[in-house]
């Protein structure tokens, strides 16, 4: 679903946040990407939603090239970044209803998935109201729904549980099961390891823009705990 290949991006100045970087995510994979802060998470993902340029390498998506068909890459693909930008000039059924004019969703299909996820989220009462006086948890909520709504193959997230409280982490948590069980992947970045042990089948965990271990969750950790893992490979390297 998504292949990475030798993928490096330096920014000017000749900082190399990315360094020759290849991955593979197929479907049903919940592939966690786990790293300090500018380890090379951030700009990883924006390479892969196509908001950045990059110097070298390739990324497919669904065998297709994020550099020759990006717009193909796009509707394949829900992107939420770690603080979303939303229009808040809108409510927050315009905004769902925005997003699904993007994606050509169907009036069928929309309302349909408006309502699940709006009422799974807790947030239908408050889709009548300019998005301007949401709260930030309610922000993130917002952006969660409309990635879910037009049903991605390819569901890309960074640090998608800042901002959520106890429930509304579970509940994406099983939409994030329930994805992967219908053959979609997912990729996100997460400093919460305990997230990433129990829910992700796979992981890999970058440092200074290199891979340092990558494959099945079990097998990477071995018989220690991810963070004991997590520390014993960025403090030895």
């Amino acid at each position: 679903m998504l292949r990475i290949e030798s993928l490096s991006k330096t920014y000017k100045g000749g900082k190399k946040a990315v360094d020759k970087l290849s991955l593979r995510i197929h479907k049903g994979d919940i592939y966690g990407f786990i790293g300090h802060n500018g380890a090379g998470k951030t700009t990883t993902i924006k390479c892969i939603t196509g908001i950045l340029d990059f110097d070298e390498g390739e990324i497919f998506i669904d065998g297709k090239s994020i550099k020759d068909d990006p717009i193909g890459c796009k509707r394949l693909i829900a992107y939420i970044p770690d603080n979303p930008d939303l229009y808040d000039n809108m409510t927050g059924i315009q905004y769902l209803n925005f997003i699904s004019d993007i994606f050509g969703i169907s009036k069928e299909s929309r309302e349909r998935n408006i309502e699940k996820f709006s009422d799974a989220f807790e947030l239908t009462k408050n889709l009548g109201d300019l998005i301007s006086s949401y709260s930030h948890g309610m922000k993130q909520k917002l952006a969660v729904i409309s990635a879910l709504i037009h049903e991605p193959k390819l569901l890309i997230l960074d640090e998608p549980f800042v901002g959520l409280d106890p429930k509304a982490s579970h509940t994406l948590k099983e939409f994030m099961k329930e994805m992967c069980q219908r053959g979609s992947a997912i990729f996100f970045s997460t400093h919460v390891l305990e997230v990433a042990e129990k829910l992700c089948n796979k992981i890999a965990i970058i440092k200074a823009g290199k891979i340092i271990a990558s494959g099945e969750t079990e097998k990477v950790k071995g018989d220690s705990s991810l963070e004991q893992l997590f520390l014993e490979v960025t403090d030895n390297e």
